[in-house]
Order: structure tokens, then C-alpha cells, then sequence
């Protein structure tokens, strides 16, 4: 008997508590779309400590941007994550970028990889997905070409020999798949 009443009562308090977290969650959307940061970040900040996922994703994105707080790439980074291990698409998103670019915590791309399915899956926009993977796949390259030529100019010497190695290095590095990019980015 009792165990039949604990569902009605959690699903009661559910519905009687998310008013308030929406009423205030959209008084921050609005504070901060006018440009009132300390009101977005006054309204958000206890929905976020609480677990709301909108408002870590918006308080990560704050943090990030430093709207009406000193920007903070280790901050915006802790946000997105709470947000993201909620299934937050945006927040995601973000945070893939963060490890692809190595803002606010190592650059790591088979995270960043990671975190980038998750979004997609969540129905993030995939040209979204694909543009950021493009921008990454494209610092892999160039940062493989790079080491290409450090490692194929040890070979040679000319500067007409050079300019060949470095359009060698250029096209084999383009057709590389960016899981073998990831893979020998270390």
C-alpha cells in the first residue's frame, strides 16, 4: 500500500515544484537576453546548484563567455559537465569543444569525439556536429602536417625539395580518417 502511494506524491511534488524553477529560469533567460548578468547569474545560480540542466548549461556558457563573471574556462568546464551527464545536448556540445580545443582542460579529442556522439544523439543540429568535427579534424591535420615535415625534412635538404614535402605531407594527412587523426595526435 504504501509503496502505490510513493509514486502519486513524488510525481505531486514534481509537477507543484517546476513552476518555480521555470518562473525563475525564464526571469534569468530574460535578465540576461536584456544584458543583466548579475540577474541572470542571481536567478540561475541555486537552479544550477540544484541540478537543473538548463542552468548549468547557461551558467557554463557565462562562464565561459564571462558574462557578468570573470570568464573562467575551468568553471564553465565544471557546469557543462554536470549539465552534459544529464543528457543536456547543448552543454554536450559545449563541453566537446572545450576538450577539442583545449580550454579550461587538456586538449583531448577522443573525449571531445565522445561528447560530440552524445550531442548528436541527443538531436543536436548535425551540421552543428559535423562543422565542429571539420574544425577539429582540421587542427589534426594541420598539426600532423607539421610533424610530417619535421619528420620527412630530416630526410632532405633544398628549398625546392621542401616545398614538395610539405604538399606530400598536406595531401596525406587529408586522407586520413579522423579516427586515425585522434588515434596519433600524441
Amino acid at each position: 500500500m504504501h509503496r502505490l502511494l510513493i509514486l502519486p506524491v513524488l510525481l505531486l511534488t514534481l509537477l507543484v515544484g517546476t513552476p518555480a524553477f521555470s518562473d525563475d529560469f525564464q526571469r534569468g533567460l530574460t535578465a540576461y537576453q536584456s544584458g543583466d548578468y548579475a540577474t541572470a547569474l542571481r536567478e540561475w545560480t541555486p537552479l544550477a546548484e540544484q541540478g537543473n540542466a538548463s542552468a548549468q548549461h547557461k551558467m557554463g556558457w557565462m562562464y565561459r563567455k564571462g558574462k557578468g563573471v570573470p570568464q573562467d574556462d575551468k568553471t564553465a568546464v565544471k557546469w557543462y559537465r554536470l549539465a552534459a551527464k544529464q543528457g543536456y545536448a547543448g552543454a554536450q556540445n559545449n563541453l566537446a569543444s572545450m576538450y577539442a580545443n583545449g580550454h579550461g582542460v587538456p586538449q583531448d579529442y577522443k573525449t571531445a569525439v565522445k561528447w560530440f556522439r552524445l550531442a548528436a544523439e541527443q538531436g543536436i543540429d548535425p551540421s552543428l556536429i559535423q562543422r565542429n568535427l571539420k574544425r577539429m579534424k582540421a587542427q589534426l591535420v594541420f598539426a600532423g602536417i607539421d610533424k610530417c615535415r619535421f619528420d620527412e625534412g630530416q630526410k632532405i635538404t633544398g628549398p625546392e625539395t621542401k616545398w614538395i614535402v610539405k604538399k606530400y605531407c598536406r595531401m596525406k594527412m587529408k586522407k586520413k580518417s579522423l579516427d586515425w587523426l585522434i588515434r596519433n595526435a600524441n
